[in-house]
This record gives structure tokens, sequence and C-alpha cells, in this order.
């Protein structure tokens, strides 16, 4: 509850974006054209006129619109079937070129925010990658496919996707940076960490979780699951995540373009996972358990941009 009272607080608070002033009065109203009046304000200690950045500011179109049209892309509609989308129900259209640039935009705004969460998990994390042929590019000269891996990580009792990255490659430094994530995010939680029997794991999951010299053990239990012909042990609930992320990516025209801009749309779907739909299992959405303080409205989109503009 005190941490919900600062948050209203910080939300509530008004200071200067010129001298981080306090003194703040309204000033007028700035007529747009698609986000209807927006409120202006003059600080008193040095005369700076100016408008609050919700997460929208100088844009065109109104919030609403641009995160239905995030919230559809992440449902599996493609951009130009959202663009047809748009000219249906409002008067002003944007181009699919928009929608993909609203999705990158936000995407990388929100998971600033929700990256540094702290979490509430079980004792277990599953770790593991998806494999993907990325196209190098639609420009001339740039042909040819590059294979890329999607590294993830979940928790089996919240189902929360604890932490991913898009990398070019699967070494130690792309799973250090994925595994280091949990460690900050979940303190001292973690005391299983579960992967397949992929080698880079092993010193990776040692040197980030660390030594405890009093035991005389590692502070977590490194589980491999090596997968053979003859065996049906499987990690179950991160096979099932990557059901998902496959059912979604499976439309997706190669990733043409740059490791950033894959990065950041599945940066988008692992919020949209985490935080926008419901998980068939647990019946809510991973958040409610593993951030339960966390209070969302009906656009969680709309929320967490405004949050993360804090």
């Amino acid at each position: 509850m005190k941490q919900e009272n600062k948050q209203q607080k910080k939300r509530n608070k008004i200071l200067c974006s010129n001298c981080n002033s306090e003194d703040i009065i309204k000033w007028c109203k700035r007529k747009t054209q698609n986000r209807g009046l927006i409120q202006r304000y003059k600080c008193k200690s040095c005369n700076f006129y100016f408008t609050i950045d919700d997460g929208f500011y100088r844009m065109r179109n109104n919030p609403t619109k641009i995160t239905q049209s995030i919230d559809l892309f992440y449902r599996g509609v493609s951009t130009r079937k959202v663009q047809e989308h748009l000219a249906i129900f409002h008067p002003h259209n944007a181009s699919h070129m928009s929608v993909y640039n609203w999705v990158v935009k936000y995407a990388k705004i929100i998971s600033k925010f929700t990256n540094n969460l702290k979490l509430n998990v079980g004792s277990e994390v599953q770790i593991d990658e998806v494999e993907f042929h990325r196209r190098k590019g639609h420009k001339k000269g740039q042909k040819g496919i590059d294979k890329n891996f999607f590294i993830d990580s979940i928790c089996p009792e919240t189902k929360f996707l604890l932490s991913s990255e898009y990398a070019k490659t699967r070494n130690r430094r792309d799973i250090k940076v994925v595994t280091q994530r949990i460690k900050e995010r979940t303190d001292e939680q973690i005391k299983i960490a579960t992967t397949d029997g992929w080698n880079a794991y092993i010193k990776t999951i040692k040197s980030v979780f660390g030594y405890n010299n009093k035991l005389g053990r590692y502070n977590v239990f490194h589980n491999r699951v090596i997968v053979s012909e003859k065996d049906e042990v499987f990690n179950y609930p991160i096979e099932r995540l990557h059901n998902s992320i496959k059912a979604r990516t499976k439309t997706f025209r190669g990733f043409h373009g740059s490791i950033n801009s894959a990065n950041a749309i599945m940066k988008g779907w692992e919020i949209y996972y985490n935080f926008i739909t419901k998980h068939q299992q647990i019946k809510c959405c991973p958040y409610e358990l593993a951030i339960p303080e966390l209070e969302l409205g009906k656009n969680k989109w709309l929320d967490l941009i405004k949050i993360s503009q804090i």
C-alpha cells in the first residue's frame, strides 16, 4: 500500500521540466487535431511554459488508437491489416510503417520500466532458447539468412517471463545478460536453475549466482535436463512458452532489419505475455502473481506507458 501511495503521489506531482520547481500553475490549453485539448502549465519560478510528457508527446495520433494498434499486432494481426482496421474506425488513418514504429518505440519505453521491477516468484527458473532464421535485410546487397536466438526464462510457479533477449548467438556473453537480469529482479529467491545440456549454461549460471563459502556450495542448483531420443523428460513450462512464441512469430517475415529492432519487437511480446494476456493455467496475467502491488486498468498498454514516464 505504501508503494502504491508513493507512485500515486509521483503521478499527481507536477514539476517544471526546466528547473524542477513545484511552483506550477495551469496556463490555458493547446488544441491538437487528433488528440483534443492538452493542458499547458507555467512555472512561476522561471516563467517556462510546458506540457506534461505522458508518453505521447508530439504524437499525431491519440493514445487509444496507438495502444489499440500495438495490442492488435501482438495478438497476431499484421501491420498492414492493422492499418486496414484503423481506416474503418478512425477518420485519420496511419500507415503500416507508423504501426511498426509504434510497436518498436513503446516496446523500448515500457521494457526500461518492466526490466527493473522486483519480482515475487518461486524457487525455480527455467532457461532455454528458441532459434530464429532472420533475413539480413530487404535492401540490395543484404541477401542471406542469419541464425539468431531468442534466449528466455520462466518461473514455472507464476508463469512469469523473468528475462529475455534476442541475440545474434547463444554464447556465454548473451546468456549472461539474461541470467544477470534474473538475479537482479529476484534477489535470493531462485534456488534451482533448470536448463538443457548446452555447455554455455554451466559456468554462466555459477558465475552469476555465486558460491556460498559458509555452506561450501553454489547458491543455486543447476538442474541440467539432457533430452535424448529415448528420454521423454522435457521442461514443460518453458516449452509451453515457446509454443506461444512460435504461434506469433511464424507469421513474421524474417525479422528483416537490425538485431535491435528484432529485440525490441520481442521485448514487446514479453510485455504482452506478462502484463496483457491471461495465462490459461493460472487464469490471470502472470504479473498479478509476480507483482501483486502493480495495479493496471482495462487498457494495460496505456497504463504501462504512463507509468514508464514517472
